[in-house]
């Protein structure tokens, strides 16, 4: 892969890393109420689950899907259904987590690599970059490329979102803030969901 090839990978990978999406809401709203370090496993877990996504499509995945639309369409309800539930269960956190005991809990690594493979922006992304990034010519050398930018660049792009969420600790300590801010970032998460449904 050519090193503008590389730069222009870089670029897409880091726009679509960063933009608000699903994984983008849900780290901002744990990084406010679990703080970086809890939120650290879900920040890995978005970058191997969106990595092995883009390995699997890379490998044909997305044509399974294009030759059975009855499994898009599975998916994208299981998606959705799952989408709905982690706003729901984000709309109702009340509190700022500061005992690491306590009952709620942000996603996990599994939890947060699993949610990858039915996350909308995210199969939109993988099949956009592998349609344009894929070299016909060499297309396993072009697919490790691609899932290594990806992954170097998703990182520390995701990572931004978990900060902006510890950030806001201080202003969302009082109990109104919080309880309005996790309702907002449940009905943003849940309206992630717009596009898929058009």
């Amino acid at each position: 892969m050519s090193v503008e090839n590389l730069l222009a990978l870089a670029t897409f990978a880091l726009v679509t890393s960063i933009s608000p999406g699903p994984s983008n809401v849900m780290l901002m709203t744990s990084g406010a109420n679990f703080g970086f370090a809890r939120t650290l496993p879900q920040v890995l877990g978005i970058t191997v689950g969106f990595t092995s996504l883009l390995l699997g499509v890379g490998l044909g995945l997305g044509a399974l899907f294009e030759a059975w639309p009855a499994l898009s369409l599975g998916l994208k309800i299981i998606g959705a259904a799952y989408l709905l539930y982690l706003a729901w269960r984000i709309a109702l956190s009340r509190s700022i987590a500061s005992d690491p005991a306590a009952s709620a809990r942000p996603l996990s690594f599994m939890e947060s690599a699993l949610f990858q493979w039915v996350n909308p922006k995210a199969w939109i992304v993988a099949l956009a970059a592998v349609a344009v990034y894929m070299d016909a010519a060499a297309p396993w050398v072009s697919l490790a490329w691609m899932c290594a930018v990806f992954a170097l660049v998703n990182l520390p792009a995701v990572s931004v979102w978990a900060g902006f969420g510890v950030g806001l600790r201080g202003f969302l300590a009082r109990p109104g803030r919080l309880k309005g801010f996790n309702i907002g970032m449940g009905a943003l998460l849940a309206l992630t969901l717009w596009p898929m449904l058009r």
